[in-house]
């Protein structure tokens, strides 16, 4: 699959970068300057001795470094993982090249410097925020609040934990729970939309666990929950 991930060169979009290029998906790093991204790919290629190919756009494991544009118009999913700052900026310069294509949004609506404490914005969510300007026929699933980056980045080490993907359309869910499966870990269908407000909550709580109990990430795993 081609994947983009818009806000790539952070640390949570890097490690799914690499992560799902080892799983064979082609991977679009989207950065508001496209040298930039690139330069990052080539920092990527050279710390990860090998998980990345460096190969051209279009080749399974591949990972290529352009602007955001060019993410979203090289994808076939485009992946959300910039700050909430700039979450309507990206949205809206994305949107045209978007159209159809499923969103999978993993911004979190923090509100330095009280990051350990739950802002809602205007729009109830970042996700919800994003199917309003996106419009109905570009769908929008949120997942990938409750990944630590620490975690994702140690390639040594499967990921232990259970994502939470909700979403209004079938084929957005599906789609971010099979990609999920796909950096090793669980994902579960947490209902419609509305329920990102409950998603993106949780992450200022775990944030606040992680400073209180000095932990390199933490995450969530749900109880007597056998996947179908």
């Amino acid at each position: 699959m081609r994947i983009g991930i818009v806000g790539g060169t952070g640390k949570l979009g890097s490690s799914l970068a690499v992560r799902w290029a080892r799983a064979g998906h082609t991977i679009f790093i989207g950065s508001r300057d496209a040298s930039k991204a690139a330069a990052h790919v080539a920092t990527l290629a050279a710390r990860e001795s090998g998980a990345v190919e460096g190969v051209g756009a279009g080749a399974a494991g591949a990972i290529e470094g352009t602007d955001y544009a060019g993410a979203a118009r090289a994808a076939e999913v485009l992946v959300i993982t910039v700050p909430y700052a700039a979450h309507d900026e990206t949205l809206r310069t994305i949107r045209d090249l978007a159209a159809g294509k499923v969103v999978i949004d993993a911004t979190v609506p923090l509100q330095p410097p009280k990051v350990s404490q739950v802002h809602l914005p205007p729009g109830q969510s970042a996700a919800l925020e994003a199917q309003a300007l996106l419009g109905a026929g570009t769908p929008v699933a949120a997942a990938l609040h409750h990944v630590s980056a620490a975690h994702l980045a140690d390639l040594a080490h499967a990921v232990v934990g259970d994502v939470l993907v909700a979403s209004d359309d079938a084929r957005a869910k599906a789609t971010a729970i099979g990609l999920v499966g796909d950096l090793g870990l669980r994902g579960l269908d947490a209902g419609a939309l509305v329920n990102a407000i409950a998603l993106e909550s949780l992450t200022p709580v775990l944030i606040h666990l992680n400073r209180v109990y000095k932990s390199r990430g933490a995450g969530i795993m749900v109880t007597g929950v056998t996947n179908s």
